[in-house]
């Protein structure tokens, strides 16, 4: 019998950190999850034991679903705080609105996803006003949640002073406040803040708490911190299909990760990467900052040939937000020695350009 072919060596990329692997601490956790036979559905004691120190990790007596991905996070989450005649705000570059396919709109029955303007990804809270204030009547989809994003699409972080204003206005506009925080752990390292209060104590509602960009194999938290509106979750999730028959495998991570710091270390790693990763590119010919780097993406703006070379070398990266425009994502196992090459590439093929303004 032939043995499965070894697999091909590949440098560390910039495109997601979706591309990196499982972390030590997540992957020792589910080995020791795997001993013998176990509870299914989540009534197993990672589970539990998960539950808890995520409520610990928030200091709150918060809900605890998981899921196995982030976009059934924020979709369910979403669905159980509207009725179908209902709208979310969310803004313009957000995930729910230009990643999830639809979840949103699908899971909820119709709920219309409404659109603001932001600068560098975060909402403009005029402009949700606004948004509330422009109809009332009964033929506009009513407005009942404020979807924000932390670290945002753009790789910015709402700090706790902007989070706490953007709680403050959700609460007078009588929306639910949904938090989209598949990076949140890459924004709790860039802050001198816990992890309660930039959540529910600046007003957040529900939370979904990314894992698997910050070193799991599979698995979103959806974390309720007004239980209230958790009643029948564990329905929807089992409906949609994100009720895991072998519930500790995705529970066991966490533990792996908050039992150890991993979880905030591997964020602050990534960070880290990402600043040095910026300090290089504003050295390079061409090349221009685009947004302010605060979390573990770097946003930059350079002409389409140095793309296209770039890509010609072997290095993945994505530029879903314009022509010209690049998004390179550092994660918990990027190496300085990934950077070195990376630049050193970009550097070389830089110096080859004819002198000119990269693109607006």
């Amino acid at each position: 019998m032939k043995s499965a072919p070894a697999p091909v060596l590949q440098k560390n990329q910039f495109a997601s950190d979706n591309y990196s692997g499982i972390c030590p601490q997540a992957w020792q956790a589910m080995a020791q999850a795997n001993q013998g036979t176990a509870a299914a559905y989540g009534n197993d004691p990672w589970t539990a034991r998960a539950c808890d120190l995520l409520r610990d990790f928030f200091e709150t007596d918060c809900q605890v679903f998981f899921v196995f991905n982030g976009t059934a996070g924020n979709s369910l989450a979403l669905a159980a705080l509207c009725h179908s005649y209902h709208s979310v705000i969310c803004h313009e570059s957000s995930h729910v609105e230009t990643d999830e396919c639809g979840a949103a709109e699908f899971f909820s029955n119709g709920t219309k996803i409404l659109l603001v303007p932001g600068e560098h990804g975060k909402v403009d809270l005029d402009a949700v006003a606004h948004t509330v204030a422009r109809r009332s009547d009964i033929h506009y989809p009513k407005p009942k949640v404020l979807s924000i994003t932390q670290a945002t699409e753009l790789g910015t972080v709402y700090c706790l002073q902007e989070l706490q204003a953007v709680g403050a206005q959700a609460r007078h506009l009588n929306l639910h406040l949904h938090m989209d925080g598949a990076r949140f752990a890459n924004a709790l390292a860039s802050l001198a803040a816990s992890p309660a209060d930039i959540s529910w104590r600046a007003g957040v509602d529900v939370l979904t708490l990314g894992g698997t960009k910050n070193g799991m194999a599979v698995g979103e938290a959806v974390i309720f911190f007004n239980r209230g509106l958790a009643e029948e979750f564990d329905y929807r999730c089992k409906q949609a299909g994100q009720l895991a028959s072998k519930m500790r495998f995705l529970a066991a991570p966490w533990i792996g990760l908050l039992e150890s710091g991993a979880y905030l270390r591997n964020a602050a790693h990534a960070n880290r990467c990402a600043a040095l990763l910026e300090s290089e590119l504003r050295k390079i010919k061409g090349v221009t900052l685009t947004h302010p780097r605060q979390a573990n993406a770097v946003f930059v703006s350079m002409p389409p040939s140095l793309i296209e070379s770039l890509r010609t070398r072997g290095w993945h990266f994505y530029t879903f937000i314009g022509s010209g425009h690049a998004r390179f994502m550092c994660s918990w196992n990027t190496l300085e020695a990934d950077i070195a090459a990376l630049v050193a590439d970009m550097r070389e093929l830089a110096a080859r350009l004819p002198d000119q303004a990269p693109p607006e």
